[in-house]
């Protein structure tokens, strides 16, 4: 069942040099995205003064599409799929992602935590769910 396999955890031990590399360049890709996320994030909340929630959704819609075109072209380079099939797929992790974000933001936001700071925890704190739905079902 495919669905199970995009859930399962991976063996460490059986990775090839590719899987690693691949892994390097999502991480750089996701390093740019982090800055874009937070920069956008931190002009909404302190430039435009939005509520932290809302600029959360709007940094992470900046963001998106830098990592998406990047991830496409780079870090996965998978071309079998149309642009639209693949944005769906990525779109639709990167909502699950969000969705988590959101949550520890909104968990960090209340515990005292300054918003940028918490905004920067949770962005880091989902990253390895994105990776691996990512790879093993937006760029399969």
């Amino acid at each position: 069942m495919p669905e199970a396999r995009v859930l399962r955890v991976p063996n460490i031990r059986r990775a090839r040099r590719a899987d690693w590399n691949q892994l390097v360049r999502f991480c750089v890709v996701g390093a740019s995205g982090y800055l874009v996320n937070l920069a956008v994030f931190t002009l909404l909340v302190h430039g435009m003064d939005a509520h932290h929630m809302v600029a959360a959704i709007g940094a992470f819609c900046v963001a998106w599409t830098n990592n998406f075109v990047l991830n496409k072209f780079w870090t996965f380079n998978k071309h079998e799929l149309s642009a639209l099939r693949q944005g769906a797929r990525y779109l639709a992790v990167s909502l699950v992602a969000l969705a988590i974000n959101l949550v520890i933001l909104e968990l960090l936001v209340r515990a005292g935590l300054p918003e940028v700071a918490s905004q920067a925890i949770a962005i880091a704190a989902v990253m390895p769910v994105n990776f691996l739905l990512n790879r093993r079902w937006s760029f399969r």
